[in-house]
Order: C-alpha cells, then structure tokens, then sequence
C-alpha cells in the first residue's frame, strides 16, 4: 500500500493552514484528493493530526470503525478492522485489505516525511504544527506497539 501527504506549491512559507492532499493507494483500488470538482484539497497540517487520531483508536482496538474527512474538504476514508486486518475504503470503492502492522506503518511513514520535509524546523509560533508532531509521537508508540503485537 502506499499512502502520500503532498503539500500544494506556491503557498509561501509554511503554516498550519496550507493546502495539500492525499493518496492512497492499494491493490484494490485508489483514493485521491487530486483532480475533482469541487476541489477535494485539504488544510494538510490540521488534517493528518485528526487522521492519526482516528487511526490510533482503531489500531489500539478501542473501535473497529474509523471514518476521517479532510478539514475544509470532502475528502473521505473509512477503515474497518477485523482481528487480522484492516479494509481502507475511499468514496469509489475499496483500496486496500492489509495488516493492522502495514497500516501502521504505511501511514506512520508518510506522516514523518511530511513532518521532516516541511515542518523541521517547525514554523515559530504555529500551533498547527505543534499538533501536528505531538499527533505523530502519539502515532509513533501505537505503531510500535502494533508491530509488536503481530
């Protein structure tokens, strides 16, 4: 599976608010933020915090459902979770059937890339990005303690 944060160019220096999408991509199907009309872009730094978030409380099994819009998009994934695996489903159908592991670290990977591509250093005074990398440290345990457990 692969899965991909990309910030949109030209929006100046970085900030919480700028726009960039998603995709996600399996041997299922795809799910992208690119090309639709209305735009299904997204504040970047303020959605990949709440993705994380959503996503920790599935791996953890504290829910076997997890649904994540994009802030100031519609821009859609839905995860279900069985004891071995995890179905990603984006608005146009399935994407990917995989392990709670690859999840994990599928998404953990994309997220820190994005973090040392543009937010390291952090903006001064951006609080956005402050939520952004204490989301990521949180998703850095649970990944951790799902690769152990499987």
């Amino acid at each position: 599976m692969i899965v991909k944060f990309t910030v949109r160019p030209d929006q100046g220096d970085p900030s919480g608010f700028d726009l960039g999408d998603m995709l996600w991509a399996g041997e299922l199907g795809e799910a992208s933020s690119v090309g639709h009309v209305p735009d299904q872009g997204m504040m970047l730094y303020l959605s990949v915090p709440d993705l994380l978030d959503s996503l920790t409380m599935l791996l953890s099994r504290r829910s076997t459902n997890a649904s994540f819009t994009g802030i100031d998009s519609s821009f859609r994934l839905d995860f279900r979770t069985t004891k071995k695996t995890v179905t990603v489903k984006g608005r146009s159908g399935p994407v990917a059937q995989i392990s709670h592991a690859e999840l994990a670290e599928t998404v953990l990977s994309a997220a820190e890339e994005l973090a040392s591509r543009h937010l390291t250093p952090p903006p001064p005074e951006d609080h956005a990005s402050d939520d952004y990398l204490t989301a990521l440290k949180r998703f850095q345990q649970v990944a951790a303690q799902v690769r152990k457990s499987e």
